[in-house]
């Protein structure tokens, strides 16, 4: 009997450890597992992939949809903005729109569209009498971009304002250069067109650590020696305006009253004192206006 009870344990013994040998070798799957095996110490787990990829793209993408379609409802928008496609390697060639010339040669290019052929439009907004935070809130929730072209006799009274809208969004908003005190350019002698240009270029280097590189005379109105004068003191180039936003209505350059690829649009920094809206009824107009035609605000300076 002692024997045989010796023999019957032996097998038992003899079981098990081949029952643990099968388990070590099947990789050690938990039950429930794919019983596939894990990524060994050191390497890495096996590539998404491509349908992967695409599948969280797309979620991705219809996630930041869904949270741009809320803020538009927030703010008021009929319609949600559409998103700017990337910005160009490269950027345009700009040159002098036919009928804004002067005689003098390599002076910054006037122009009131960029070259392209993606519905985009850009917008551009001067002087800055009207510094009303609900504004830099709603573009920064929006994610619209926008460039701001700053007077000294109007901004110096709250330089910090437009200090926190040049950081309000992730690419920045530019700052750009519309003349210390906003006088008719072609009226005045060429030293005094320096200084009232090459002085805001110094203002807005000091307050805010950037010398702009685009410049906006006042009332679209300049002459050579407006252009001389801007170049001497770092301007490359002149954007004016193909059409301009108010809280109430749009006012068009071009015969057909429309937008076009390009096209740089123009409102200002006023309030319901100066026009009949505020600043956040102007952009409500103007971006169902924009979005409602199949376009999407693109950054200015990603193409000049």
């Amino acid at each position: 009997m002692a024997k045989g009870h010796s023999r019957r344990l032996l097998g038992a013994a003899l079981l098990v450890a081949a029952l643990t040998s099968t388990a070590a070798c099947s990789g050690g799957s938990e039950p429930g597992s794919s019983g596939a095996p894990a990524p060994a110490a050191g390497q890495q787990a096996p590539a998404k992939t491509a349908a992967q990829l695409a599948r969280e793209k797309k979620a991705a993408l219809a996630k930041r949809r869904a949270a741009r379609a809320a803020v538009a409802k927030k703010w008021g928008l009929r319609l949600t903005p559409l998103d700017a496609p990337a910005p160009p390697r490269t950027k345009p060639r700009i040159t002098t729109r036919k009928g804004f010339e002067t005689d003098g040669a390599g002076l910054p290019p006037v122009f009131t569209t960029v070259p392209t052929k993606e519905k985009i439009v850009f917008l551009t907004i001067d002087d800055g009498a009207e510094k009303d935070p609900a504004l830099i809130r709603m573009m920064s929730e929006l994610q619209i971009p926008y460039s701001a072209f700053l007077s000294d006799y109007v901004v110096s009274d709250d330089y910090p304002y437009f200090a926190k809208m040049r950081t309000s969004q992730p690419r920045g908003v530019a700052l750009h250069n519309h003349t210390l005190n906003h006088k008719y350019l072609p009226g005045l002698s060429y030293a005094r067109q320096k200084r009232e240009i090459c002085g805001m270029q110094d203002v807005i280097e000091k307050k805010y650590g950037e010398r702009p590189e685009l410049f906006r005379p006042p009332y679209g109105n300049y002459n050579e020696d407006t252009l001389r004068a801007a170049k001497s003191c770092g301007v490359k180039a002149v954007p004016l305006w193909a059409a301009e936003a108010f809280p109430d209505h749009m006012e068009w350059r071009e015969w057909d009253r429309d937008l076009h690829p390009g096209d740089i649009v123009l409102t200002h920094f006023r309030g319901e004192e100066d026009w009949k809206g505020s600043m956040p009824d102007m952009i409500r107009r103007v971006m169902n206006v924009i979005t409602f035609k199949g376009y999407a605000v693109a950054k200015l300076e990603d193409y000049v």
